[in-house]
């Protein structure tokens, strides 16, 4: 037994979690059952009295899509009353955005206890884990950071918990819970060394958290992964709920509002409107014109699974009127998904990450920034990505693009391997005539943005959460205009 005192500051609560494997900071790791272990999962919320049971779960697994989804259910059931969890990864600024209750996040009190409290049972599983003479680990950043969160939503005494997947599925850390209703938002290529480098192959994996009777509700469009979906659900013999086929969304688009309204007390603020439908319901049910302040129509599909998650959770007695469920989109705010962070000139960060997210930002900016003559792309992201890809939807859209390096995860790629892309990608898409700058640091690249931006201009930021979260900080610093950045 050791002295060390059972209460641990804040920064030393960083400096334990920082000292695990964490594989978020990892290029490349084997994606295996014999690496994530499920097993030690189990065995870490058991020493912890499996807090994760004492509350219904909500489930959200994707390759895009997850977090916003998985942030509009907690908002909407929120907005009825009910004490929500909201557990999510990456996290921008700080960790305890991982761990929500009503849209708060832990305290650093708060979480130096919950770190303090999980490390006293990881102790004895890392002695343990060292001592069997197999090699194996103790529980990882990932895994304790879950087990935290799921802990933190028990002794905050929550109605219900809504967990987003952090890789995958079916090996992820979250796939531990026994969920009310199970959500696939999406399936596009991403994580594909650890995934598969097919679609079918990575809807199974995504599928791995399907569980047996439990409604599952499918965002996923594509034929070929969402047939994956369909049989695993059939053999499970899961209720079944699918978009486009038992629930339907009518794109609206997305419109600039001056006033306020009796959802929402901001103005000056671009929304995306909807309409909700459900055919087959007995009563052909309708939802019009819906709000969401999360922008495009990658986003109004999100909404829209959602919508159909909260259906489900009525269907089991939740008492989540239409009013709550328009209130929840409406409130919904998800840093770094095409957010707004200026508006005069815009400047907008994204944390799209693979070349079907990129997509949907340019999407975006086509439909909401059409008339800026003059578009600056802040950009970086990590190896295992599809630089190329993403860069070749990109080019078209932007007359300088500003490559760098952040900081703050070493996993990110090369600025002569960007750059060497980056020409090729302008040959390709014949745009010899974009500038392609060159910055050591998310700082430098800021501020050369900055210095190109006239009145007519937009700067927008992609490529990777981590960026993201960089690029930021400094945004909500800027002297230079009013940069309107919401903090926690």
């Amino acid at each position: 037994m050791t002295n060390r005192p059972l209460t641990l500051t804040r920064d030393a609560a960083l400096e334990y979690l920082l000292g695990r494997i964490d594989y978020e900071r990892v290029p490349r790791f084997p994606y295996r059952a014999q690496t994530l272990k499920l097993a030690r999962m189990h065995e870490l919320l058991d020493r912890l009295g499996n807090p994760h049971d004492r509350y219904p779960i909500v489930h959200v697994a994707g390759t895009k899509g997850k977090g916003s989804t998985s942030s509009m259910i907690a908002s909407i059931l929120s907005a009825a009353g009910y004490r929500t969890g909201l557990y999510t990864s990456p996290h921008l600024d700080r960790v305890e955005e991982r761990m929500m209750v009503d849209g708060q996040p832990s305290s650093g009190d708060e979480f130096a206890a919950l770190i303090d409290r999980v490390r006293q049972v990881v102790d004895p599983m890392d002695r343990l884990a060292g001592g069997n003479g197999t090699h194996e680990q103790g529980p990882t950043y990932f895994e304790i950071t879950t087990a935290a969160a799921m802990l933190h939503f028990a002794q905050r005494q929550v109605d219900a918990a809504v967990l987003e997947v952090g890789l995958g599925g079916r090996l992820d850390s979250t796939n531990v819970c026994h969920p009310a209703v199970t959500v696939i938002t999406s399936i596009s290529f991403d994580h594909t060394r650890q995934l598969g480098n097919t679609l079918a192959a990575i809807a199974g994996e995504k599928a791995g958290i399907i569980k047996t009777g439990i409604p599952v509700v499918s965002g996923v469009v594509d034929q070929e992964p969402a047939e994956v979906i369909r049989q695993r659900a059939a053999e499970l013999t899961c209720p079944y709920f699918e978009i486009d086929r038992d629930f339907h969304l009518d794109y609206r688009g997305i419109c600039w509002v001056d006033q306020p309204s009796d959802l929402s007390l901001d103005n000056g603020r671009l929304v995306t409107r909807l309409d909700y439908r459900e055919p087959a319901d007995p009563s052909n049910l309708v939802m019009p014109d819906l709000e969401i302040g999360l922008l495009g129509k990658h986003q109004a599909a999100n909404a829209a699974v959602a919508i159909a998650t909260v259906r489900c959770l009525q269907r089991q007695g939740w008492n989540l009127p239409t009013r709550a469920i328009r209130w929840g989109l409406a409130q919904a705010r998800v840093p770094a998904r095409t957010e707004v962070v200026q508006s005069d000139p815009p400047v907008i960060l994204d944390a799209a990450h693979n070349v079907a997210s990129i997509r949907a930002l340019v999407e975006v900016l086509d439909e909401a920034f059409a008339d800026i003559g003059s578009r600056i792309l802040i950009f970086a992201t990590s190896r295992d990505k599809d630089l190329a890809g993403m860069l070749r939807c990109l080019m078209p859209k932007f007359s300088t693009i500003i490559l760098t390096r952040y900081l703050n995860n070493p996993r990110c790629v090369d600025l002569v391997e960007m750059r060497q892309e980056a020409e090729a990608a302008a040959a390709e898409v014949c745009r010899v005539d974009c500038q392609i700058l060159i910055e050591p640091c998310p700082a430098a690249a800021w501020s050369a943005a900055e210095s190109l931006a006239g009145p007519d201009a937009l700067i927008c930021v992609s490529g990777s959460f981590f960026l993201a979260a960089e690029i930021r900080s400094l945004a909500a610093a800027s002297p230079l205009r009013p940069i309107h950045v919401a903090t926690a």
